[in-house]
């Protein structure tokens, strides 16, 4: 189950976003998923790919 995140209104930097989603994770217990996102954000060709592969990890608000 994914933990849910609230991003909107958040500062749009994409280490911002990592930083408030690797914190859901890890508060539902999934520090391991928290380090595979933001490995494969890093690896992200664009903003709205590394913004997709955060909503795969975590249950935008």
């Amino acid at each position: 189950m994914k933990p849910k995140c609230k991003l909107t209104g958040a500062d749009g930097n994409i280490f911002n976003l990592i930083g408030l989603a690797r914190k859901a994770l890890r508060e539902a217990g999934q520090r391991d998923k928290g380090e595979e996102m933001t490995n494969r954000v890093y690896e992200a060709k664009s903003y709205d790919e590394a913004l997709k592969t955060i909503m795969e990890y975590v249950d935008v608000e």
